[in-house]
């Protein structure tokens, strides 16, 4: 009775988390509908703790979102601008609310996965804080493979700013999760690190990029800002940044599961 008692008050919660997030126009309605999926499988799953790192990573990326938002529509290159929409939802939440599940199956287990949930949120929030800060910042961004400056926005790009901000917001969600009873600071810290390098990995060699012949430029778009059909440069057509964070929470659930005590 608990256990459907408790998976009841995660579904209400879902809702109302979702519902407020559309009408304060940060999801989209597919958003909305994948976050409640999300949230539904957190909240009823891991309950209050669960609840509590699910949403230091929601409120605060929102946050960081809407900071600056009149610099970020700058960035002409890059893709999706605006409220989220349900893969970007699904991307950053769903290996978390899958590691929040498996916990409940899992038993034996149960901490491990705990744990995994956390990594699988800290490596989303440390990106989305290196991503929405980075991009903040004065100095040049470059490649994490080559070391050459390469376009603001771009993904594969690296900044001392950036990189300050994705520690932060790994501790972060690693902070929240200790204080949720999850005693494993550094091991979450750390798998949200990882996430995120990888993350950066990935943009620098999977992921599209492509080049418009009238602005001689790199970008992520087809067509360009500026209307032009752009051309592949490098990576697959369908590796989009949504793959790219899909990547990420999966290294950061894998490190934190592997290490975890």
């Amino acid at each position: 009775m608990r256990r459907v008692s408790n998976a009841a008050l995660g579904v209400l919660l879902a809702l109302v988390v979702s519902a407020v997030a559309w009408r304060a126009h940060a999801l989209t309605l597919g958003g909305a509908v994948a976050a409640f999926c999300v949230g539904s499988a957190v909240f009823a799953a891991l309950g209050l703790g669960g609840a509590v790192v699910l949403l230091a990573f929601f409120v605060s990326s929102v946050g960081l979102s809407r900071w600056g938002r009149a610099h970020k529509r700058e960035l002409v290159d890059v893709g999706k601008h605006g409220p989220r929409d349900a893969l970007q939802v699904l991307a950053n939440g769903g290996v978390a609310a899958l590691c929040a599940l498996c916990a409940v199956a899992a038993q034996g287990e149960a901490a491990r996965w705990s744990i995994a949930f956390a990594g699988a949120f800290a490596a989303a929030t440390a990106d989305t804080w290196a991503t929405e800060i980075g991009t903040l910042g004065e100095s040049t961004p470059r490649s994490i493979l080559t070391g050459k400056p390469i376009a603001r926005g771009l993904s594969g790009g690296v900044t001392l700013m950036g990189t300050a901000a994705e520690v932060a917001g790994a501790s972060f969600i690693a902070l929240a999760a200790q204080l949720c009873g999850l005693h494993a600071f550094g091991v979450i810290a750390a798998a949200g690190v990882a996430g995120a390098v990888v993350d950066s990995l990935l943009g620098a060699t999977l992921q599209s990029l492509r080049w418009c012949p009238d602005c001689s430029r790199a970008c992520e778009t087809n067509p360009h800002h500026c209307g032009s059909a752009t051309t592949p440069l490098r990576g697959f057509s369908w590796f989009g940044n949504d793959l790219v964070n899909f990547g990420a929470t999966v290294t950061g659930a894998a490190v934190a599961f592997l290490i975890a005590n």
